[in-house]
């Protein structure tokens, strides 16, 4: 199992979870989003990023919700292309809230479940 990052960060670009990864599996991307990504076969499955992520981003690849269950592949192609990233960085000044993201989303026709609390 590996973990995902979604659609969800893109122009946001939120590094919270690299703070906390212990293995350096996140690559920062600029083409053709603006985020992070994961390389699926560095990741330890320590659930550890899921967490920090400020609008949840984070889903593991078995839990990634319909709408985006295409960035399980994007995640596996566009790390290559990414620079490995091992310190959270300012995020992106066109970030927005996991309000207006989920606002987003409603207004595109998206249900989207959210990560359970308690992890």
């Amino acid at each position: 199992m590996t973990w995902v990052v979604t659609e969800r960060c893109d122009n946001s670009r939120y590094t919270d979870c690299v703070d906390v990864c212990p293995v350096d599996c996140f690559y920062t991307i600029d083409q053709p989003y603006k985020m992070v990504v994961i390389d699926p076969d560095t990741c330890i499955d320590c659930s550890l990023c899921e967490t920090t992520c400020p609008v949840n981003a984070i889903y593991r690849d078995e839990e990634v919700p319909d709408p985006y269950e295409i960035w399980i592949e994007r995640n596996k192609e566009l790390f290559k292309s990414g620079v490995l990233i091992k310190k959270k960085q300012d995020p992106l000044p066109t970030a927005i809230t996991l309000e207006e993201t989920q606002t987003r989303e409603r207004e595109r026709g998206l249900i989207v479940h959210e990560p359970p609390p308690d992890r």
